[in-house]
């Protein structure tokens, strides 16, 4: 239902504007490095020490000595830079960052997200998120709408551990675009075919919509 991972990650790529530094999570969000829209020059960021990330390779070009943050082979742009992690982890709590896109377990009314350890899960790891989620200037979520199981991911309240609280200021998933307000969720956007009551039957808090209509194409 909805939008595909592909169309998904184009639907974020259309929001970022011109001549953004951009940190992509792992998963979903790395997907956006492959539809930045052509003449639109977006400065890819990744934690491990990257500037000027590019699209993936293709099949047989990867060169293991060039992955992101999730250990996934890259390209790099031309002018694109390699340098320390502790200067990455400087622009990034420098505030030189204009979006970090991130995934998530959960995100609740209030904007608070868990993105790094299941309740089950006996090890987790933060990483760099608890620094892009207080250093960068927006905070773009690119996730699923449900779990694996079906369940809710956008709740009242967070039951997984946090990443950092109030921190996030767009939801997008494969069925909606959603904004975190003071006044609560606001839908802006419908992936095409789905309805605002289906968007509301799958998430575990109350949203409002906004005047725009379900998009028709990508």
């Amino acid at each position: 239902m909805g939008w595909s991972k592909k169309e998904l990650a184009t639907r974020v790529a259309t929001d970022l504007e011109d001549g953004w530094f951009v940190n992509l999570g792992i998963g979903l969000p790395t997907l956006v490095a492959d539809v930045i829209p052509k003449g639109k020059e977006i400065i890819l960021h990744s934690e491990n020490g990257l500037l000027g990330l590019g699209p993936k390779p293709m099949p047989g070009n990867e060169d293991m000595d060039l992955v992101n943050a999730g250990k996934e082979p890259i390209t790099l742009q031309p002018g694109g830079s390699f340098f320390s992690q502790s200067e990455s982890f400087a622009m990034i709590r420098g505030g030189h960052l204009d979006a970090a896109i991130l995934g998530a377990f959960q995100v609740s009314i209030n904007g608070d997200l868990a993105s790094w350890k299941l309740p089950s899960a006996t090890l987790g790891r933060v990483g760099g998120a608890m620094d892009l989620t207080v250093g960068s200037k927006r905070v773009f979520l690119c996730m699923q709408h449900c779990t694996n199981n079906g369940g809710p991911k956008i709740v009242e309240e967070c039951s997984y551990p946090l990443t950092a609280s109030r921190c996030v200021d767009r939801i997008y998933t494969n069925l909606a675009v959603i904004d975190v307000t003071k006044s609560g969720l606001v839908v802006k956007e419908m992936a095409p075919g789905v309805t605002f009551q289906e968007v509301q039957n799958y998430t575990a808090a109350p949203l409002t919509l906004e005047h725009l209509q379900n998009s028709e194409t990508i």
